[in-house]
């Protein structure tokens, strides 16, 4: 699979519209991750299963390591893999029982009136999460405002549910956990410039956020090294990859000592083979990946890219968690689910592949421009 990946970007023609960034670059993500799919439906595995079960030697074969062997080489990702291929059983067996942990970001989007942040909080507290995102960046004021809510909800031990379950505080430390265990995450979503990344987010010390995401340009890996280094000194983390366009952007931001959080994203990645090596590098680094999810079928995606990452990659789960949003999920054949733990389910059914099938009825309602609701929409 590394190989047909490389067939698909290495084109020497197709290279002059992109190369590895920008829609092109997102179109091949769409036909890798659908031949994985089709790799996986064909094997009767879902994804994930399939790239566990692979031995380290096919697993190297499927990443791409072009222009990234300054930072990790296929003999010592090897090697790497080898080393945890014994005990990939355990983990497995471990997941399968709890779930992969997962945090909620729907409870702290800008524009909701305070009321509906701790109405959701509150929901989400209840329904077993430990971490909550919010965004920031259009008002400091507000920001503050909102972000003490969310705190006065998630570290009240009277709001936790009757099912809630302690944390071994290892896996709290560094994230700014409250009394009750729960932490709270920030997202940018790229508003501002260096210095004004680094005054804001100074600024908002008294909500203690384990890391602020996407806090400048998500290319500008300088910027956010400088802006790692200060916020170092008031124990806030700096987490981005969302729009990272490509293994070349993480590779610098991993050496450039620039993030405290890997955040692949499924799909702005040109597909499955190109996230092995981000996990690979990232792994070897030491630094957890916590994708982005969200949108539509992201977090059915990239379920399956967690499961492979803590079982045959970097082993790692204490401190990890995945991004989840509840939303349009009834729009596919084989939707991701939550359980009353706050975690992802694992997928388990042999025909799902890579998960993210569409049932034919959303398409005939919503199918750009024939579909039923645009024909209406064009009537009114």
């Amino acid at each position: 699979m590394g190989k047909t990946w490389e067939y698909l970007v290495a084109d020497p023609q197709l290279r002059w519209i992109g190369p590895e960034k920008g829609v092109i670059h997102i179109a091949t993500g769409a036909v890798d991750n659908a031949l994985w799919d089709m790799y996986a439906r064909a094997r009767d595995k879902p994804l994930w299963k399939l790239v566990v079960d692979m031995s380290p030697e096919e697993l190297v074969s499927a990443a791409t390591f072009r222009y990234i062997t300054d930072a990790i080489t296929p003999a010592e990702a090897l090697e790497m893999l080898k080393s945890r291929a014994g005990t990939k059983g355990e983990r497995e067996a471990r997941v399968r029982e709890t779930g992969y942990p997962a945090y909620v970001t729907s409870a702290g989007w800008l524009g909701y009136d305070d009321e509906k942040v701790r109405r959701l909080t509150k929901e989400a507290l209840d329904a077993g999460f430990n971490h909550f995102k919010m965004k920031v960046g259009a008002n400091l004021e507000s920001d503050l405002r909102r972000g003490k809510i969310i705190r006065s909800v998630i570290d009240d031990p009277a709001q936790l549910p009757t099912s809630h379950k302690a944390r071994d505080p290892a896996t709290l430390v560094g994230k700014n956990a409250g009394p009750t265990g729960n932490v709270l995450m920030i997202d940018a979503n790229q508003v501002w410039d260096v210095p004004q990344a680094i005054e804001y987010v100074k600024a908002l010390q008294e909500i203690r956020p384990w890391f602020i995401e996407e806090p400048t340009a998500p290319d500008d890996i300088l910027g956010h090294a400088r802006i790692r280094k200060e916020l170092k000194g008031v124990g806030i983390g700096v987490a981005t990859g969302e729009h990272a366009h490509n293994r070349m952007v993480f590779k610098q931001l991993l050496q450039a000592d620039a993030l405290d959080v890997v955040q692949i994203d499924s799909c702005r990645l040109a597909g499955v083979s190109e996230v092995l090596s981000v996990l690979l590098m990232a792994a070897k680094f030491g630094v957890p990946v916590t994708p982005h999810a969200g949108g539509v079928g992201l977090c059915e995606y990239v379920i399956h890219l967690s499961l492979i990452d803590y079982i045959a990659v970097s082993g790692s789960i204490d401190r990890n968690v995945l991004e989840y949003v509840d939303h349009l999920h009834e729009h596919f054949v084989y939707p991701c689910s939550i359980n009353a733990q706050g975690h992802y389910n694992v997928p388990s059914d042999a025909k799902e592949g890579y998960s993210i099938e569409m049932k034919d009825s959303s398409f005939a309602e919503f199918e750009f421009p024939h579909g039923s609701y645009w024909q209406s929409v064009a009537k009114k």
